[in-house]
């Protein structure tokens, strides 16, 4: 069975989804792996690093995929990439499809068995396959690590001969992965963390990681929360008690992080133009949802500005602001999900396609769109399926009524 790694081509994107470790275990599974002269420079990996690790380093996208039984990527393919695509071979990738419906319709039309990682089911046995978990850690540590370069003071609390400098107060809004890592970071370097969740469960976790957990009423999300553990919607009250106290509690803070996103839906607002021009100047903000709108109402995805002394940051594919490490967990990922399913007497990666697993994440099969949520994909040429945006990546997790990453 080939297995073929392709170079990413969409602006931005510096991750690989093969490291040299994950193609020698392949390679041990009885696979051949073609690599893409170039496709791990970004993450410094280097063709010959793939070589050693025994895939053969083909010189363009075309003779990688060519014969290809499997092609992983990190985001979904372009239409030039799609063209070099041999009818009825696997597609696995973060294919982003609630960002791009139509994509659907053209792996289907290519006959092409696509396969969206980022709609991996959360169950116990696939942790290890979870792309958005594993990328959100990420995205919520650089995001702590991108404010604390943009912000003009230091973090922690510093004793000098000269005076002291109070610690930074940070306040991070969605404690799911990329919320819970932006605390544990932020903590680690010395500042003053609170945070807030609608899902009041989240309270042990937040305190857990040494930070203050905020709410307008702790008694109102205990009664709105299921025997799961999920929340509610919040009745109006509430809600509108909730803006007016973490407006005023954004006043008070050095920097400010957001991590809601909900799959399929804009990104929610939850720092209005006035919170944000409310706050002190040289204060920053990271709006790690920007590429589904962004959680902030001045962001601009994308890019970094400052605003009536306020730094607001919205950079696209936070997670690849790290390529090695996030190639790294990512290539894991992808080995977890294939090595699963994989038949060691015939060499080959065998899809079930009554698993639960392949029933969360199967776009397409045998030139239809199979998945629940898209079986109603337009067939269109693969010219007109795909566009140049960015996918997402960033970050996410355990969608719940925030949204949070």
């Amino acid at each position: 069975m080939k297995i073929a790694v392709l170079k990413e081509m969409r602006t931005g994107e510096s991750r690989v989804a093969a490291s040299p470790e994950s193609v020698k275990k392949f390679v041990g599974l009885g696979a051949s792996v073609a690599v893409q002269s170039g496709a791990g420079a970004a993450a410094q990996f280097s063709d010959d690093a793939y070589r050693d690790a025994g895939a053969e380093i083909s010189p363009s996208a075309a003779d990688a995929a060519q014969a290809a039984d499997l092609i992983i990527k990190v985001q979904r393919p372009t239409t030039e990439e799609l063209r070099v695509f041999p009818k009825g071979a696997r597609l696995a990738a973060i294919l982003a499809p609630y960002n791009d419906a139509d994509s659907v319709g053209a792996y289907a039309r290519l006959g092409v068995d696509a396969f969206a990682l980022d709609l991996m089911p959360r169950i116990t046995r696939a942790q290890s396959m979870d792309v958005l978990s594993s990328q959100s850690n990420l995205a919520g540590y650089k995001a702590v690590i991108d404010a604390s370069a943009y912000f003009g003071r230091a973090l922690p609390l510093m004793m000098t001969a000269a005076g002291t400098i109070a610690p930074a107060k940070v306040f991070v809004m969605g404690a799911g992965v990329a919320g819970l890592q932006a605390i544990a970071t932020a903590r680690r370097l010395g500042a003053v963390v609170s945070a807030t969740d609608v899902r009041f469960a989240a309270k042990e976790q937040v305190e857990s990681l040494g930070a203050n957990f905020v709410t307008v009423d702790e008694e109102a999300m205990k009664d709105a929360e299921t025997a799961g553990g999920y929340a509610k919607e919040m009745s109006e009250d509430f809600q509108k008690r909730q803006r007016e106290f973490v407006a005023e509690h954004i006043k008070k803070q050095d920097i400010v992080i957001t991590t809601a996103l909900i799959p399929g839906r804009p990104a929610p607002q939850l720092v209005t133009s006035e919170m944000a021009q409310g706050m002190k100047p040289g204060s920053i903000i990271v709006d790690l949802a920007a590429e589904q709108g962004g959680n902030v109402e001045l962001t601009r995805p994308g890019e970094a500005i400052e605003i009536g002394g306020v730094t607001i940051l919205g950079f696209f594919n936070v997670p690849g602001r790290l390529p090695a490490d996030a190639s790294s967990l990512l290539a894991r990922n992808i080995y977890n999900f294939i090595s699963a399913f994989w038949d060691n007497e015939k060499h080959e990666f065998v899809v079930d396609w009554d698993d639960e697993i392949f029933k969360g994440i199967a776009l397409t099969r045998d030139g239809k769109a199979i998945h629940p949520n898209f079986e109603n994909a337009s067939e269109a040429d693969a010219d007109e399926a795909q566009d140049d945006a960015p996918a997402e990546d960033t970050t996410d997790d355990e969608p719940s009524s925030s949204g949070d990453q």
